[in-house]
């Protein structure tokens, strides 16, 4: 009787391949942030935190977020109860949000409170109604010390309800 014995060699090319699937693997969970992670890093709480999930975010650079909107939202209650659109102040505002997060997250910046300091170019293609799932990406366009700009666009299956440019004044908390 004879027994068959399986030599396994680990070679330096496939232990880099490994570690490098783990570190993507590690790098992807960094890119998604859930609520709790989001009200770390904004002040805001219901009902005016508006956005539920980071999707993807890339550091110094952009990220992009999910706002359920559903019929429970109160602003609905008067805007309008027989035809309830989400108002287009609050989607700019999501949209001002998920900036906000890529603001936070920059080096030297987690101590800053980002406020609004201006609104351009901003206009709505489609309305938001309850059921839709916006998803909101802003785009990091200039950072200073004091002061953020961002454009930033909201969309809902794939068609453009909101986009615009944000800016920013950056305050100590």
């Amino acid at each position: 009787m004879s027994t068959l014995t399986e030599e396994t060699t680990l070679n330096a090319d496939d232990l880099k391949a490994d570690q490098a699937s783990e570190l993507e693997d590690s790098d992807q969970a960094k890119k998604i942030l859930m609520i709790e992670d989001i009200q770390k890093l904004l002040p805001h709480r219901y009902p005016f935190l508006l956005v539920d999930r980071i999707i993807d975010f890339v550091p110094n650079k952009s990220a992009t977020g999910i706002k359920n909107v559903t019929i429970n939202e109160p602003f609905f209650q008067g805007h309008f109860p027989q035809h309830p659109i989400m108002p287009g102040v609050l989607i700019v505002e999501a949209m001002a949000q998920v900036g906000g997060i890529v603001l936070r997250k920059l080096p030297g910046m987690e101590d800053q409170l980002s406020l609004f300091a201006g609104i351009d170019k901003v206009r709505f293609r489609r309305p938001v109604v309850p059921g839709d799932r916006l998803t909101i990406t802003t785009e990091l366009l200039v950072s200073r010390k004091r002061f953020g700009k961002m454009h930033g666009r909201a969309e809902v299956d794939g068609q453009l309800a909101c986009e615009g440019e944000l800016m920013f004044s950056l305050v100590n908390l």
